[in-house]
């Protein structure tokens, strides 16, 4: 039997596109000559919903959209995620599920049993876990366990000090394996980070270890706000081998034979995360998940500040790659303390890049703030008030640009400002969406070096002068931070890893530094509440997957 993966993008409750594109891919299907075509999790109506899911209308329209496309399945079958009603008086009101389709119908409806609740999910909160009815599809003789996303997921990778890999009492394969089905189907809706593929293609071989059956992955594609999905839908045979893969970062399709769900040889390479393909990985995502907010929220025009400093020249050139160039106008705001080749380097890349370029001096601005202030101010020394004036002034201006011309301001600030608080509120805080927001200051520079890694794009200067917010004179970021390369990996043991404060000492760590650091971290919660979206790239970001009290005495 032929089966095609059809791995698509959709956008949340567009139902038409999504139904759209889910027919044309059941006609190429069946032109191609397929029994069966399988699409991702919630795929109807598009994955997370969220609190969409508490409308009635919403999950009316998924269960009628669902019943149009079944229109469309004759000769063919299809298997699509689409939520569903929970007939029972008790309980959620809902089930994630997955509907199979054929002769003109719906053929049967199964239920997700494990539902997440930690990281970026809540499914417990809409939906009912399926009541134990496990049963198998047969379609021309093949019976087939369907699975959706975390079904598999009942033994997984441990993400942190203070974690399990056995999350779930029971798995649901447990009891679809006693049905003797010929392979597993799963339909997903699996978040990108930049390690998640060897930690999928761990799940998958350890199930096809314990119950010796294939695995089709059907995953989605594309950017819905900060959560971004890579794709990379993968067949697995019965021996553990990865025979198919699809795209990563874009819509694909592929049929395969169920013959070769037998076979013990791969046919595509091994998946692996060296230093190089960890930051292509993230490069991509990034360059996505601009693409994707702007186009399924219809804007098309960008801002940002773009000073000579590394931040703001990746997000551009990251930017220059989602958008239209045309349709990026960035704004360049000197001080007296800003350097002339700070000036320079960011008119070089603008240039390079072809993007329109305007410089306002924010020098008279912030004098006649400090003017209107001085009878207030009388007596007291300049300090980081006056350099956070400048930092406001200059998101003012990026608003009023944003707000004229109908761009939305990128925000450039990185994960470690982020998480030491190295940022002013309405200021360089600023934007409708945060780029790098979830990647460290020491990533930044391998970023950059791999968007350089043809041509020179972004200046070398820009890559190889010390960071500054220059703010004040001859000022340098190590003034208030450690050097990134030892701040990073004290955030990441922190933030990824869980450790505490003791134990990231005993990595050879300074204890007043690290001590600094995490009490840096947990006093600036407050401004990480009031940041822009992130684009997650990590396991672990900033936002709702990382839920911590903005008041607490903890330490």
């Amino acid at each position: 039997m032929k089966v095609a993966l059809a791995q698509l993008n959709y956008t949340i409750g567009h139902f038409d596109s999504n139904a759209d594109k889910i027919i044309a891919s059941i006609n190429r299907a069946k032109a191609d000559g397929a029994r069966l075509v399988v699409f991702s999790e919630l795929s109807v109506c598009g994955y997370p919903p969220h609190d969409l899911l508490t409308h009635k209308h919403f999950v009316d329209k998924s269960i009628a959209t669902v019943n149009q496309i079944a229109q469309q399945c004759n000769g063919i079958y299809a298997i699509v995620g689409v939520p569903s009603i929970n007939t029972d008086t008790t309980g959620k009101l809902l089930f994630n599920s997955a509907y199979l389709l054929g002769e003109g119908k719906v053929l049967d409806v199964y239920h997700k049993t494990l539902l997440p609740d930690y990281d970026i999910f809540d499914e417990y909160r809409y939906f009912e876990p399926n009541p134990g009815n496990y049963r198998v599809a047969e379609i021309d003789g093949i019976k087939i366990a369907i699975t959706i996303c975390e079904d598999i997921w009942d033994d997984q990778p441990t993400t942190t000090a203070f974690s399990r890999s056995k999350l779930y009492r029971d798995a649901p394969m447990n009891h679809l394996v006693k049905l003797n089905p010929d392979m597993v189907i799963n339909i997903s809706a699996s978040p990108f980070s930049y390690n998640v593929e060897e930690r999928r293609l761990q799940v998958f071989q350890s199930n096809v270890a314990r119950y010796s059956k294939p695995v089709i992955y059907v995953n989605q594609v594309g950017g819905n706000a900060d959560l971004l999905f890579d794709g990379g839908s993968m067949v697995v045979n019965a021996g553990g081998d990865i025979i198919v893969k699809l795209k990563s970062f874009e819509e694909d399709f592929r049929v395969i034979d169920t013959n070769v769900l037998e076979r013990n040889q791969s046919i595509s390479p091994e998946i692996s995360a060296t230093s190089e393909q960890r930051i292509e990985r993230i490069h991509n995502a990034l360059v996505m998940g601009i693409r994707d907010y702007f186009g399924k929220l219809g804007f098309t025009k960008a801002t940002l500040g773009l000073s000579g400093g590394i931040d703001s020249a990746v997000v551009l050139a990251l930017a220059a790659q989602a958008l239209d160039v045309n349709n990026i106008r960035v704004l360049l705001m000197p001080s007296q303390y800003s350097s002339r080749h700070s000036i320079d380097d960011a008119v070089a890349l603008a240039q390079k890049l072809g993007v329109q370029y305007d410089i306002v001096s924010i020098q008279p601005i912030f004098e006649s703030f400090k003017s209107q202030l001085s009878s207030i101010f009388e007596g007291k020394p300049e300090d980081i008030t006056e350099e956070n004036i400048q930092a406001r002034v200059r998101g003012t201006l990026l608003m009023a640009i944003s707000n004229k011309f109908g761009h939305l301001l990128l925000n450039t600030s990185n994960k470690s400002e982020a998480a030491v608080g190295y940022g002013t509120l309405y200021g360089d805080m600023c934007g409708a969406l945060s780029v790098l927001g979830d990647v460290y200051k020491t990533d930044v520079y391998r970023l950059a070096n791999y968007i350089n890694r043809n041509d020179e794009i972004i200046p070398i200067n820009t890559i190889q002068k010390p960071p500054s917010a220059e703010l004040r004179p001859d000022q340098k970021d190590s003034d208030s931070l450690p050097p990134y390369e030892i701040l990073d990996p004290i955030l990441f043991a922190y933030i990824e890893q869980g450790l505490s404060a003791e134990e990231i000492v005993g990595l050879g760590f300074p204890s007043d530094t690290v001590n600094r650091t995490l009490r840096l971290v947990n006093m600036n919660e407050y401004k990480r509440y009031q940041s822009p979206p992130i684009l997650r790239v990590s396991s672990k970001a900033f936002g709702y997957g990382r839920k911590m009290p903005l008041v607490t005495k903890w330490s």
